[in-house]
């Protein structure tokens, strides 16, 4: 289970948004390594090419950075860990996507809302 997934959708959608009340630091603990991992200017790039996709071969990550394939697999690694993507081996080659519920958590809680 991902950082994210720790709170049920519905619950996050009613109870959790930054605009809606104080965040607790029970609350704030949950999304904060996805926040840090975002906060490097690679993974943010590397997140922003996996969602545009369906899927995307680390093939075709690798070439659009200055980096070792290392480092590259790293930055990967460290967003799986956060739950912001997910991948699958298929022969030499390994295929990223986003996971959807994640962003949507991250959306939820960044909304901001319009008093009633």
């Amino acid at each position: 289970m991902s950082i994210l997934e720790s709170v049920p959708r519905e619950q996050a959608v009613t109870c959790c948004g930054l605009a809606t009340s104080p965040v607790t630091p029970e609350d704030a603990a949950r999304p904060a390594p996805v926040f840090k991992a975002l906060g490097d200017p690679v993974r943010l790039r590397m997140v922003s090419m996996i969602a545009a996709q369906p899927e995307l071969c680390v093939c075709e990550i690798t070439p659009a950075f200055d980096l070792s394939s290392g480092t590259i697999s790293h930055h990967l690694k460290l967003l799986r860990e956060a739950g912001l993507v997910d991948c699958e081996r298929r022969g030499t080659f390994v295929y990223y996507w986003v996971n959807p519920e994640a962003l949507g958590a991250l959306s939820t809680l960044l909304a901001v809302t319009e008093p009633a």
